[in-house]
C-alpha cells in the first residue's frame, strides 16, 4: 500500500516517498523522550506556604526512614505538594542530605544498576538458558563499570570500588 510514483533514472527528483509509518515515529520517541519542562522562575511558587526548615526537615525525615533521594522528591511533591525542593530550599535533596551526614554511600543510579544485575543473575541461576537474559546482563554490567569509572574520576565513590558480581548483593544489602 505504498504510494511510489514510477520513475526512470532521470527522473528521480520526482520520487514521492511513502508515508510515514508508526515505525518512524517509536525511533523519535526513543531520541526525544518526553519530559516536563521546569518553569523558567526559579522562586517557589506563590501559594507554597511551606518554610525552607519545614522543607529540610522532611527531607532529614523521609531519608531516616530509609527513603532514596529521587523517591523522597517524589514523596515531596506528590504529598506534601513541593513542587522542586531547589527552589524552596536553594539546595538540591542529595546535597541537604550531605550535609546533614545522611546521602547514600554510593550514587543512587548506580545501585539500582547493581541491584538489576543482582536480580538477573538470580533469575539466570535458575533459567541457565535464558540466552537473552544472559546478553542483557553482559549489558547492564558494562553500564555499571562505565558509570563506576565515572564517578571515580568525580571522586563520588573511592578509587578502590571495584563491581564484582559475587559480592555484588552484599552492596545493596
Amino acid at each position: 500500500n505504498l504510494s511510489w510514483v514510477a520513475c526512470t533514472h532521470r527522473a528521480r527528483a520526482f520520487v514521492r516517498f511513502p508515508p510515514v509509518s508508526h515505525r518512524y515515529r517509536s525511533r523519535a520517541d526513543k531520541i526525544y523522550p518526553a519530559s516536563s519542562a521546569l518553569p523558567y522562575r526559579r522562586a517557589p511558587p506563590t501559594w507554597l506556604k511551606t518554610t525552607p526548615d519545614d522543607v529540610v526537615e522532611h527531607i532529614i525525615k523521609l531519608a531516616r526512614k530509609g527513603l532514596t533521594p529521587s523517591s523522597i522528591g517524589v514523596t515531596l511533591r506528590d504529598s506534601h505538594g513541593i513542587p522542586q525542593v531547589r527552589f524552596v530550599t536553594g539546595n538540591k535533596i542529595l546535597r541537604v542530605l550531605k550535609s546533614n551526614g545522611l546521602a547514600p554511600s554510593i550514587p543512587e543510579d548506580l545501585w539500582f544498576l547493581v541491584k538489576k544485575a543482582v536480580a538477573v543473575r538470580k533469575h539466570l541461576e535458575v533459567n541457565r538458558k535464558d540466552k537473552d537474559s544472559k546478553f542483557r546482563l553482559i549489558l547492564i554490567e558494562s553500564r555499571i563499570h562505565r558509570l563506576a569509572r565515572y564517578y571515580k574520576t568525580k571522586q563520588q565513590i573511592p578509587p578502590t570500588f571495584k563491581y564484582d558480581s559475587a559480592t555484588a548483593s552484599t552492596l545493596i544489602a
